[in-house]
């Protein structure tokens, strides 16, 4: 029986995949996370989550190895992880009363095909007050999430709504991704 790998050294990665009771390993992807703004973005985070998938791929050729990446972005601009805390605020204001997309890509990936795919999900954001933002900031959450924002945590109280699959916006589309590991093996799940 294939053991499933996760690439990724995300804790939320491996907290949703657990959520699918499918038992896995972790093994981190070493590779340099470059995208290429003046290209498309989703296929600029699907090419990520490949070279994720493949870098564990190349020495674990008899498993099935799942990659993925996030990015949160608005009006083509990409909001990474913030690198200070002013950072984290420009950041919040940006998002602020405003709809912004968040890009989950996944590769699965074995010997017998590979398969990437994208979940796009539209995040709306009450108006934020500066002493939301500087409270929230102040919490140190934001300051390791793409978009400075966990919507698993403190970071909920900002979303007014959502369009799309919320564990996107988490870091992993679970359900897609079960629908897609059954196509690679039968009795995963």
């Amino acid at each position: 029986m294939n053991k499933i790998i996760l690439a990724s050294q995300s804790p939320r990665r491996k907290e949703l995949l657990n959520m699918l009771g499918i038992p896995f390993d972790v093994i981190v992807a070493d590779i340099d996370e470059q995208i290429d703004y003046r290209n498309n973005l989703v296929e600029e985070i699907k090419k990520l989550s490949y070279q994720k998938a493949n870098a564990v791929f190349e020495n674990h050729q008899d498993n099935i190895v799942i990659g993925s990446d996030t990015i949160v972005y608005i009006n083509n601009e990409v909001l990474g992880k913030p690198k200070t805390m002013e950072n984290a605020k420009e950041m919040l204001h940006k998002l602020s009363n405003k709809t912004h997309q968040v890009v989950t890509a996944v590769t699965i990936m074995s010997k017998e095909k590979t398969d990437t795919f994208a979940s796009i999900t539209d995040v709306t954001f009450y108006e934020l007050t500066d002493k939301e933002i500087n409270d929230y900031v102040e919490s140190t959450e934001p300051l390791d999430k793409a978009g400075a924002y966990a919507i698993q945590g403190k970071g909920c109280e900002f979303v007014k709504a959502i369009n799309g699959d919320y564990y996107t916006v988490v870091g992993l589309p679970i359900a897609e991704v079960l629908r897609h590991l059954r196509t690679f093996k039968a009795d995963i799940v």
